[in-house]
This record gives structure tokens, C-alpha cells and sequence, in this order.
């Protein structure tokens, strides 16, 4: 299996249950408060580590309690945690969580030493890549550094896969370097000016970022399945049903599993078939890392 490298953020999730998701300016008495270990990239590593793949975390996080709890977490789940570098000035990132009655759910992060991943980092961390390596990235980092790193993976023909989340403007030059890219459908949206709400719309999305360079389009579009594009044609993958309790990091789930599929040797049709399985498992358990299926529901 090809050894996963994830570069992101690494987040404490503070998540609130209510039967609705509060509108502007107004309170809601919630239900049960759970606090759980989050962030992107910490997500989409327990994701990979949990199904069985060799996984280092590139990251940041304060000297401070909920960056001490992070690191246990994330070695006790077997992540290669030496890339993780501590900040002095920031503090450990956090996310403000409400889940309603649907599963549906409203995120605040605030990224403290997530803003702190450096370009030197990651330049050190390619210095000692194995080539073929799969790179997962996320853009709760600054996205000079996802750039650059995206460059560094493909000088050293390495795989990189983006989950453009939080959505925002790339440029051509992420795109063309670019083995495959996850947006989900508002994420889509903003990536190519297409409002994305049937298939037909998001094969016309895919296709934009298509021309833009992207190798692969893997657009997750919820219950309605998953498009995968590429310049051989483009398919729907149907969802699993399910019936949804949390839909936290479903996406961070997806992006994982794809990964150690990949890295698996699998093609990428059955990768994605793969990830959106998993992903479905997940939103059916409460919380972020912890919803993430364990290696003995691989390929059950």
C-alpha cells in the first residue's frame, strides 16, 4: 500500500444537538453537548488510519490543552504525528458545531495554529516523500501553502487529491496540478459559478473544472450519489441509503477512505464506490473522528 501523507488542519469540535439549526440572532435551547477531536485533516487521517493505511499528519496546533488531547488522540489512532509542529503564539484550532434533528449541521471554525502550517513544513516534509505517495489536502490551511504543496506533489510524482472545503477561488495552476478534486455541491458552486442541484448540473460543473485542468472530478452530491468525471466520460455513483444521525466529516470520511483505496491499488471508480460506502456508515454514528468505520467494515 502506498504511504498517505495528509496536510490540514487539526481542530477540537464542539458540537451541540438541537431538533433545529438556529437562524440570525436567534438562541435555541439544544439538547446533548458532546466535544470531540475535529479538523479536516485530522478527520481524513483517522479516516485512512482507521482502514488499515500508513498515514502521517502534516499540521499545527498551540501548547495548550486542546493541542495536547489532539496529539494522544491522533497517535492513539495510530497517525503519524512527528509532521505536527506546536505554536507558541496560537492557539490550538477549535469548531463550533450544531447538529439538528436531520443530521444536518452549521460549522464556525476558528483556525487558531492552523494558520501557522508553513510552506518550510511541507517543503521538509517532501524531502523525505516516497515516491507515488498519495497527498489528501484541505483548505483550512492558507492556501499559499496548499498551492505549494500541490506543486511539490507533482514534481515528485506523487498523487494529490484536494477536498476544496471551505470553499474558495483556485487558481489554474492548484487545477492543472491536480490528480483529483472532491467538491461537494456548494463547493462547486463556487469553484465554477454553476449552481449545482441535479446531476445535469454538476456533470456541467465537472466539466468546468475539467477544462480548467483537473485530471478528475469526484463531485459528492449527498443522498443523490457521487459524479465522477474525467476525459473518458463521467457517472453517477448511487448513495447507499441510510438514515442519517450526523452528517460531520461525512465529507472528511469520503476523502480518506478514497485515499487508502487508492493507495490500495484500486482503480478510481471503485475507489469512489468504496468512499461513498464508508461515508454512508458514517453520518449514522455521532461525532467527527469518531464516526469513522473501523478496518473490519473494509470491505464488508
Amino acid at each position: 500500500m502506498h504511504p498517505i501523507l495528509v496536510i490540514g488542519s487539526i481542530n477540537t469540535d464542539m458540537v451541540v444537538k438541537a431538533k433545529a439549526l438556529p437562524g440570525p440572532g436567534q438562541t435555541l435551547i439544544g439538547g446533548e453537548f458532546l466535544m470531540n477531536s475535529g479538523g479536516k485533516g485530522a478527520n481524513q487521517a483517522v479516516a485512512a488510519a482507521r482502514l488499515g493505511a500508513q498515514v502521517s499528519l502534516l499540521g499545527c496546533l498551540g501548547q495548550d490543552v486542546f493541542g495536547d488531547d489532539a496529539i494522544t488522540r491522533l497517535e492513539k489512532e495510530k497517525v503519524d504525528c512527528s509532521l505536527v509542529r506546536r505554536s507558541k503564539t496560537q492557539p490550538s484550532g477549535v469548531a463550533l458545531i450544531s447538529v439538528d434533528c436531520t443530521g444536518e449541521n452549521q460549522i464556525t471554525v476558528a483556525p487558531g495554529a492552523n494558520r501557522c502550517v508553513s510552506v518550510q513544513q511541507v517543503e521538509l516534509a517532501f524531502d523525505a516523500m516516497v515516491s507515488d505517495s498519495l497527498i489528501l489536502l484541505q483548505l483550512e490551511i492558507p492556501l499559499s501553502v496548499a498551492a505549494h504543496a500541490v506543486d511539490l506533489a507533482c514534481e515528485h510524482n506523487c498523487r494529490a487529491i484536494l477536498d476544496p472545503a471551505p470553499a474558495q477561488s483556485l487558481s489554474e495552476q492548484i487545477l492543472q496540478n491536480l490528480y483529483l478534486i472532491t467538491p461537494n455541491e456548494s463547493e462547486a458552486e463556487t469553484l465554477t459559478g454553476i449552481k449545482v442541484n441535479s446531476p445535469e448540473t454538476a456533470k456541467e460543473a465537472a466539466n468546468f473544472l475539467l477544462k480548467a485542468g483537473v485530471l478528475n472530478v469526484a463531485l459528492t452530491m449527498g443522498c443523490k450519489g457521487v459524479l465522477l468525471a474525467n476525459r473518458e466520460g463521467c457517472e453517477v455513483i448511487p448513495a447507499t441509503t441510510v438514515k442519517a444521525t450526523d452528517t460531520t466529516a461525512a465529507g472528511d470520511c469520503f476523502n480518506g477512505s478514497l485515499a487508502v483505496a487508492l493507495a490500495s491499488k484500486e482503480t478510481l471508480r471503485d475507489a469512489v464506490i468504496f468512499a461513498a460506502r464508508m461515508a454512508a456508515i458514517s453520518v449514522t454514528r455521532i461525532g467527527a473522528q469518531d464516526s469513522m468505520p473501523l478496518q473490519n467494515e473494509l470491505w464488508s
